[in-house]
Order: structure tokens, then sequence, then C-alpha cells
């Protein structure tokens, strides 16, 4: 996901929804609250799956994958 959407994910759950705002002025200020924390305390986001990560994850799809043909290959035709 683009990393705008995920921003604008973040708004809307957080600072849109509800909305239960009476009047425009009240969202502006809303959503410059919330810029103003999210900028003080945003930070870059940490990946935590590797390349080995996915080394391992595509071994056990490959493994899964050659286990379920051969299974298939196996069964007795009806």
């Amino acid at each position: 996901m683009n990393q705008v959407e995920i921003y604008f994910s973040v708004v809307q759950r957080k600072v849109v929804s509800p909305n239960d705002f009476t009047d425009l002025a009240q969202v502006t200020d809303r959503l410059r609250a919330f810029e103003d924390r999210y900028n003080a305390t945003a930070q870059p986001f940490q990946w935590k799956f590797t390349t080995s990560d996915l080394d391992d994850l595509l071994a056990r799809l490959d493994r899964h994958t050659t286990d379920h043909h051969e299974e298939s290959s196996a069964e007795p035709a009806t």
C-alpha cells in the first residue's frame, strides 16, 4: 500500500470518524492538531520481514505446493 494511502487511512480512523463536527472550522482544528502530533511522533517504518524471512517463506510454500501436488497424484482414479 502506498504510504500516502496509509496516512489518509490513519486520518480517517483517528480524526474524521466519527464525523461529529458542528462546523468546518472544527474539522480544520482537529486535522491541524492531528498533523502537529503526528509530525512530532512519526518515525520511519522499520521492516521486520527480512530477505531471510522471505527465503524461508518461499521454501515453505514450495514444499507445500510440492506436497499437495504429490498427494493429488497419489490419489486413485475413480
